[in-house]
């Protein structure tokens, strides 16, 4: 069963970018293992949802090739971007809900990665539709940023699984059990 995950790194305080939306803090932490809990993750994911500002970011710093080569990758957007030369990108407008099955679909039997970033990963929450966040906690305090979540409702985790890596990074998975309606 295809299931939604939002794998993500943030800071200590909560920010998943900071005040100037870069993600520079987190290359010293680049090695934090030998890169096979990401290429694990990877394995798992069938299709890419992400929000116009992680697709911007995307656009300006990935070098050379589109780095999900052959992953459906879905951008909610409110405003027309270009197409990544080589990449298999759909551009959508609305709720998540209305889209998730059509997510779903195109990961064929895999995970969806919701990437980013905290708005959209919010939107999930709100529509009821986020299953894990896989979250790696960086030791560092950026003071200000992208928060992790902005969203409307409230939602209920169940710590699943927690590791300590190297350079003090933590992974927490938690599936997310309830989203109550404030």
């Amino acid at each position: 069963m295809t299931r939604f995950v939002y794998f993500v790194a943030m800071s200590v305080d909560g920010y998943i970018a900071d005040e100037a939306d870069s993600l520079r803090w987190l290359e010293p932490f680049d090695k934090y293992d030998d890169g096979s809990t990401y290429e694990s993750f990877l394995d798992t994911i069938g299709s890419i949802v992400m929000g116009a500002d992680t697709y911007t970011w995307l656009l300006k710093n990935a070098k050379g090739e589109w780095p999900y080569k052959g992953i459906p990758t879905w951008v909610f957007a409110h405003r027309e971007l270009p197409s990544f030369p080589g990449a298999d990108v759909t551009f959508a407008r609305g709720d998540i809900a209305e889209w998730a099955s059509e997510l779903a679909r195109d990961a064929a039997g895999k995970d969806v990665w919701v990437m980013g970033g905290g708005a959209l990963a919010g939107q999930f929450v709100d529509a009821e539709k986020l299953d894990e966040l896989r979250l790696f906690t960086i030791p560092v305090i950026l003071g200000g940023g992208r928060p992790l979540f902005a969203m409307r409702a409230t939602g209920s985790l169940e710590l699943t699984s927690i590791k300590q890596h190297d350079l003090g990074v933590v992974e927490s998975i938690y599936l997310v059990t309830t989203t109550p309606h404030a």
